[in-house]
């Protein structure tokens, strides 16, 4: 016997072997869709009786194995059914040859035969015939189970009357000698009258009995044949038969013990019928064979007391029987199949370390050479066995060598489709699978060399199948979870062979279904590069959409009545991990920012990397970056732009690195640190960009509340200068702009501002709204800056008799000398006193003009934008009143006003006032000038802290008495350009103030010419409130 059944397991004992086989030109598929409706009739209830018959059928049966079938019983191939095509009564003789031919292959055992022929109709096919079957197509043959079950029957005939006559023979000197094919060579020349002889044929003859008990049905009484083999056996030394006596003396006993199988398919032995006892039931398997003529009770009795091995006893005579078949060295296929089944047995008993020793035993069996068909299924049948004994790893390790049989370089034709499927049936022994995410929990399982080594022969057996597409994916996986464990230049060689992979086939996100239906998940490269953190940025300050005031309060929750609730508290701060607490807005685009790192030990070039979102329909504008071999940390952003409104959730990136494709999500990214995923997308707003007529400037405006400055200009001014700034108003939005507020604020000065600073008018500007998308309108500002420019504290001991102020510059002016040279003056550094004008008293002024706008749909919804806009103005002294004085005119309600006036400036200027003519004022020159003016009333000014309640000391009211004088000077005076009221002082605004009480006489005649002396009335007017005593 040469070749092995691996798949036998100890209830094969029992079974009668029938062979179906195709004679002629059968269509694979007809012929397979008839073998396994025959083979659906495995076992067949005895008529008449409770037996029940089992059968093994084989497609293909090597002739010599079935010389062994003296030896047992199960190996003798005892029925035979072939199928055939014959569509015409001429080939029918032919046929019917074949079929006589067939049958004398194993004409020796075979019991009864039967011939199916298709296709065949007419005068042949009426006549009735036992051994052959006519049907007129493949599909109009309901008859074959039928047929099958007589055919099964007719065998248990034959059966019966082999096991009668070989029970009942009583000739004990003539019973022959039965013989296994390597044997018959021994007994030549042996003295068949001996005492040992006879025995020897006494044992042998018992335990073919007891097999053909076994295989009719007679479960006890075939034990008891085996024990009385075995005695006869071991008495002679017949080490063989007594190995096979002993393991059909196992089988038996299995049976009884395991009615459920040992081979693995668990009800696959049903009974059809049966009358048997619930006991019976219960310890058989269903439809266990009973004795004939012994009742069912004293047969299980004497089952349980002598005959039926226990569990443990079973494997004892197993090893036994195992030891005797190995001093023999013709009898290794049957050493190998005991030591299967013993196998088999122990996996149900869960007798894991006793199976792994007779698996161990069966690796070292040698057999002949071996085809290398037979090797792949010798080594996938020890796989599976030690797989059902839980020896993961062993298991795949001979899986594995089975692939690598498939393509051995003796095969002329190597099967790799076969060494491919095979090999990923090793993975789970190796802790490996194909799915990324089994390696993103927790540690890393398994030996990462062995998993990287089966990975490769995956990509190899994948190259050589002709499917780049699977190599891809199985690179990307190596490459994606046994990245820690890669050396550099096996990263190199890596990358490499994928990048000319993904030359020809680029990798995807799809799943690649095998033949097998088995998918292969896609591979998503979320370690090229690896992603630390996630973070959605907030638009551009002038972009950030602000909600009106009044609609503030209409979205606040409302839904529980306290302030604290642990439980909402709890609630909300699951919430706040996920939603952003600023918008987005409709068509303008956002932006996430990665901190991402390179682990590879070359430029890693990653590209088409964008976002991946749900929610709201949204445009990834994909990005490209090169990375730094193992680089620190490295920002990136990437963009967007949502084109609806709603909730948008960033669920992850997609990137395309070395050809393969893949999309990366937040939630299988472990240890990513993020703000937050989801952000309330707000219908869109217009977009203002504003441009000046001014340069930029250097110096960038912090306000105080926080917001940042768009725009920055500067300009500089004289003090008392005006200049218009004309601002362009740009919609660079897709929606219109409707409205639009204006409002200014001074920043960062601590410096007394006169009048007005910044004046518009907003009508000119909204008469040209809406402003459509693209289109321009002009704002014009009016600058106009007034700055006190008087003396600073250390300059009062300069201060002539007369109380006129003095202007705030150094004390090495030019003006100095021209106004009052002192001899007492302190020495001057002559550099500074060359300098016509002094840019330590440039004055700076800082204002932001914050424009309000709104419109589209977002302007529906209650939303609008800022946009800011810095100025920073640089202000230099031009005109200084260094002296005041008043001189009284002819008549009281005016005066004589003298103002020394002193240009700072490097230019020539020319000073205008009220019915005066204009003084040219050279640079650094100082002349006086003389006013006629109106006397004042400042009788509307408080002049105690009583009367101004709103000021917080005196001086703080003297201080705003001041000013508001001088602003009705200046008023009066039409002199903006140049103010005074740095240089009043009390003296002053005494002569410019009219007297409480005025008087003129008034005469009763109106000629002149008269002298006589006439009577003169006096008329007093008073200018004040004030209570005048006379």
């Amino acid at each position: 016997m040469s070749v092995p059944d691996y798949m036998q397991c100890a209830e094969d004992h029992q079974t009668l072997l029938v062979v179906v086989q195709p004679i002629g030109i059968v269509p694979e598929e007809s012929f397979f869709r008839i073998y396994k409706r025959i083979a659906a009739v495995s076992q067949v209830n005895v008529r008449d009786s409770q037996r029940v018959l089992y059968i093994r059928y084989r497609h293909h049966y090597p002739p010599e194995n079935n010389e062994w079938g003296d030896f047992q019983t199960h190996r003798k191939v005892v029925g035979l059914i072939t199928i055939t095509d014959c569509s015409s009564a001429k080939d029918w003789p032919q046929t019917f040859e074949k079929f006589h031919l067939q049958k004398e292959m194993y004409g020796s055992t075979l019991y009864d035969s039967r011939l199916f022929v298709f296709g065949l109709q007419g005068e042949i096919a009426e006549q009735p015939r036992t051994d052959v079957a006519f049907y007129p197509s493949y599909d109009e043959c309901e008859t074959v189970e039928k047929r099958i079950e007589d055919f099964i029957e007719s065998l248990f005939i034959v059966l019966e009357s082999k096991r009668l006559d070989r029970a009942t023979d009583k000739s004990g000197d003539k019973i022959p000698l039965l013989c296994v094919p390597f044997e018959k060579k021994d007994f030549v020349g042996l003295d068949t009258d001996s005492r040992h002889y006879k025995k020897r044929c006494q044992g042998r003859m018992r335990k073919h009995v007891g097999d053909l008990c076994l295989q009719a049905g007679m479960l006890q009484d075939s034990l008891v044949h085996y024990h009385m083999a075995v005695e006869l056996l071991r008495s002679v030394n017949d080490f063989l038969w007594l190995g096979a006596a002993l393991e059909g003396l196992c089988s038996a006993s299995v049976i009884y013990h395991y009615p459920g199988g040992t081979g693995g398919k668990v009800g696959s032995r049903r009974a059809q019928g049966g009358s048997l006892s619930a006991e019976a039931g219960n310890r058989h398997r269903p439809g266990a064979l009973t004795s004939n003529g012994i009742n069912a009770d004293t047969s299980a009795e004497i089952g349980r007391a002598k005959n039926c091995l226990s569990p443990e006893d079973i494997i004892d005579k197993y090893k036994e029987a195992i030891s005797y078949y190995g001093k023999y060295k013709n009898a290794g296929v049957i050493e190998l199949e005991a030591c299967v089944k013993a196998v088999r047995v122990l996996a149900i008993q869960k007798r894991s370390m006793e199976a792994s020793e007779f698996l161990q035993n069966a690796v070292y069996i040698n057999l002949r050479q071996l085809s290398e068909e037979e090797k792949i299924q010798r080594y996938s049948i020890l796989s599976e066995l030690y797989e059902r004994i839980g020896f993961h790893r062993k298991s795949a390790f001979f899986k594995r060598i089975a692939a690598m049989q498939c393509a051995a370089p003796s095969i002329p034709e190597p099967g790799w489709r076969a060494c491919y499927k095979l090999l990923l049936e090793t993975l789970p022994g190796y802790s490996l699978s194909l799915d990324p995410k089994d390696f993103s929990k927790g540690t890393h399982r398994g030996w990462a060399a062995v998993q990287m080594r089966l990975l490769h022969e995956l990509v190899y057996a994948s190259r050589r199948m002709g499917n780049p597409a699977l190599c891809v994916r199985h690179l990307s996986f190596l490459l994606q979870t046994m990245l820690d464990f890669l050396s550099d230049q096996e990263k190199k060689d890596v990358t490499q062979s994928l990048e000319s992979y993904t030359a020809k086939c680029p990798g995807t996100m799809e799943f690649i279904t095998l033949p097998d239906g088995l998918k292969l998940p896609p591979v998503p490269f979320t370690k090229l590069p690896i992603v630390r953190s996630v973070k959605l940025l907030n638009l551009p300050t002038s972009l950030r959409p602000h909600k009106m005031k009044s609609l503030l309060g209409q979205n606040v929750s409302t839904k529980s009545p306290f302030i604290y609730s642990p439980i909402i508290a709890h609630s909300r701060g699951e919430e706040r991990n996920k939603k952003i607490d600023f918008q987005w807005v409709q068509g303008d685009v956002c932006e996430v920012q990665l901190m991402v790192y390179n682990p590879m030990p070359f430029e890693l070039r990653v590209e088409n990397m964008g976002l991946l979102t749900t929610g709201v329909e949204f445009e990834s504008l994909p990005a490209a970056l090169s990375l730094p071999a193992e680089s620190g940390l490295y920002p990136v952003t990437l963009v967007g732009v949502p084109q609806t409104t709603g909730q948008i959730t960033v669920n992850g990136y997609h990137t395309s690195v070395f050809g393969v494709f893949s999309d990366c999500l937040l939630d299988n990214l472990p240890g990513v640190k993020t703000n937050g995923c989801t952000v309330e997308v707000i219908p869109a707003l217009p977009r203002l960009q504003i441009s000046t007529s001014l340069p930029r400037s250097a110096h960038t405006l912090q306000p105080s509340s926080g917001d940042e400055v768009s725009t920055n200009v500067s300009v500089q001014l004289y003090n008392g200068e005006t200049q218009q700034l004309i601002i362009k108003l740009e919609n660079i939005g897709t929606e219109p702009l409707e409205k639009l507020e204006v409002t200014a604020k001074t920043v960062n000065t601590k410096e007394k501002l006169y009048g007005d600073f910044l004046s518009w008018k907003l009508e000119d500007t909204l008469s040209q709204f809406p402003l459509k998308p693209g289109k321009i309108a002009t704002f014009t500002v009016n600058i106009k800056v007034k700055l006190d420019f008087s003396c600073q504290e250390n300059l009062l001991q300069d201060l002539s008799d007369d109380g006129i102020s003095v202007s705030g510059l150094p004390l090495s002016s030019p003006f100095r000398q021209v106004v009052k040279p002192r001899v007492e003056t302190k020495p001057i550094n002559p550099q500074e006193s060359s300098k016509v004008g002094d840019f330590s008293h440039v004055k700076t002024l800082e204002a932001i003009l914050n424009f309000k706008y709104s419109g589209g749909p977002g302007h529906v919804e209650g939303y609008y934008r800022n946009l800011s806009l810095g100025l920073h103005i640089e202000v230099e002294p031009s005109v200084f009143f260094t002296r005041v004085s008043t001189l009284p005119a002819t008549s009281t309600r005016q005066c004589h006003l003298l103002l020394d006036v002193f240009n700072s400036t490097e230019h020539e200027l020319t000073i205008s006032a009220r019915n005066n003519e204009d003084l040219i004022l050279h640079a650094g020159e100082c002349q006086r000038m003389a006013i006629q003016v109106d006397k004042f009333n400042f009788e509307s000014f408080p002049e105690s802290p009583t009367d101004g309640t709103q000021f917080a000391n005196a001086k703080q009211l003297e201080e705003e008495r001041q000013q508001a004088k001088g602003l009705e000077i200046n008023s009066k005076l039409d002199i903006w350009e140049a103010s005074v009221e740095g240089v009043l002082n009390q003296l002053v605004l005494e002569h410019l103030q009219l007297a409480p009480l005025q008087w003129g006489p008034i005469l009763r005649s109106n000629d002149p010419s008269l002298l006589s002396a006439l009577p003169i009335k006096t008329k007093l007017t008073p200018n004040s409130s004030i209570c005048v005593l006379f």
